[in-house]
């Protein structure tokens, strides 16, 4: 730029400052003015002398996590887990079988149990003698350390069937295995036939050292010549939204003997049900969380699920219990969101998940998340206390 240009620049920029100062305050700071004294000085001048290129920066907008309204109890959209109302990681994972492995609460000296953290849904029942077993639910995701892994039970093919999937257990008495086979086939991996790394003792060759790994049970399934693929699991339907209708229900207690309690207690800040465990060691019975030996974390379930179902005494350890023979509904429990709802259980097909039916004859909505479901006897104690909740078993 010559000389004279410059100067006039300047001469030009001084006077319009002593204008503008002239005009009285305006109530904004020389910063906020700032781009005003630029575009004056700049319209002053031809484009041909001050050229000036603006470059528009996009607006950054933050992507909203994926959220799901009410979903189910059929037409599930693509990467919803029909189990959880959730959408998985990878919707791959879904085409499979879920699986379903047998996981011993007894003796309590296997305790802290491994793997139910990750399970979709946990059945819990009574096995006799005042004791109690669990079966976690493996679709949506995976976990390497199931367990420990124990034997079936005459409930077991019947639950499997429901979702169509895999059992992953360690043997059975010789009449029970052989309904089991009856019912699955070769959907039946039991341990005993040396299946590593599906079910692997960890080489302390006790009853619960036996452990199991859902993927791999997967892949030993498909092995066998078993069919994978993603079934039409429909009956369960999720809400994020309360329902109305129902009462207060911080905690839930389930007793199958004076020595074997489990119980509930609601979590509002999660917005999960924490679980606790009964622990004797001490003499007398403190409730202690049970916790994820494979997270050190405690169990937290979105949704608990008490069902009232029929059993018969084969023996004082075998019990057969009615699932595909409630096609006309039982009643169920159910607690979510610090609150329960008096609902009913239903199995119209033995190869569809368990429904839940409101008083008005419509799905009732689980919490999206994982569900914990205790089988009771029909003949079960229920009392209620200020938004606490008592289960004591009975059957039959």
């Amino acid at each position: 730029m010559k000389p004279i240009k410059r100067s006039l620049i300047l001469m030009l920029f001084s006077l319009l400052t002593l204008i503008l100062a002239a005009c009285g305050p305006t109530g904004l700071s020389d910063l906020e003015l700032a781009g005003t004294y630029a575009a004056q000085t700049l319209t002053a001048f031809p484009t041909s002398t001050v050229t000036m290129t603006q470059t528009e920066v996009p607006t950054e907008t933050p992507t909203p996590e994926p959220t799901l309204g009410p979903v189910g109890p059929s037409d599930f959209p693509e990467g919803v887990n029909p189990l959880t109302g959730l959408l998985v990681d990878d919707p791959a994972i879904l085409n499979r079988r879920p699986v379903f492995v047998k996981v011993s609460n007894y003796p309590a000296a296997g305790r802290p149990h491994a793997g139910l953290s990750a399970a979709d849904l946990v059945f819990e029942y009574y096995i006799g003698s005042g004791t109690n077993r669990f079966m976690g639910v493996y679709y949506g995701q995976d976990s390497e350390k199931i367990g420990p892994v124990r034997s079936g039970r005459l409930i077991d093919p019947y639950l499997v069937n429901l979702y169509e999937g895999v059992l992953g257990y360690y043997g059975a008495y010789e009449t029970i295995n052989a309904k089991i086979l009856d019912i699955l086939g070769g959907r039946a991996l039991s341990g005993i036939a040396n299946i590593c790394p599906a079910l692997c003792d960890d080489g302390r060759n006790v009853v619960y050292s036996k452990f199991g790994d859902s993927a791999a049970l997967t892949e030993l399934s498909i092995q066998r010549g078993i069919e994978n693929r993603q079934f039409e699991l429909n009956g369960m339907a999720f809400d994020p939204a309360t329902p109305d209708g129902g009462v207060p229900g911080e905690q839930a207690l389930v007793i199958y003997s004076n020595l074997n309690r489990g119980e509930w207690r609601y979590d509002e800040e999660s917005g999960k049900y924490l679980r606790w465990i009964e622990d004797t060691s001490g003499g007398g019975i403190e409730m202690v969380p049970l916790v994820d030996a494979n997270t050190d974390e405690q169990l937290a379930f979105s949704n608990v699920v008490i069902l009232f179902a029929s059993h018969t005494e084969v023996t004082p350890t075998v019990y057969d219990v009615e699932i595909w023979g409630n096609t006309t509904g039982r009643r169920a429990i159910i607690f979510r969101d610090g609150q329960v709802f008096d609902v009913t259980w239903v199995v119209p097909f033995n190869n569809q998940p368990i429904q839940f039916i409101d008083a008005n004859g419509d799905p009732f909505p689980l919490k999206p998340g994982n569900t914990w479901n205790v089988i009771f006897g029909v003949n079960s104690g229920v009392v209620t206390d200020q938004g606490g909740w008592t289960f004591t078993f009975y059957i039959p």
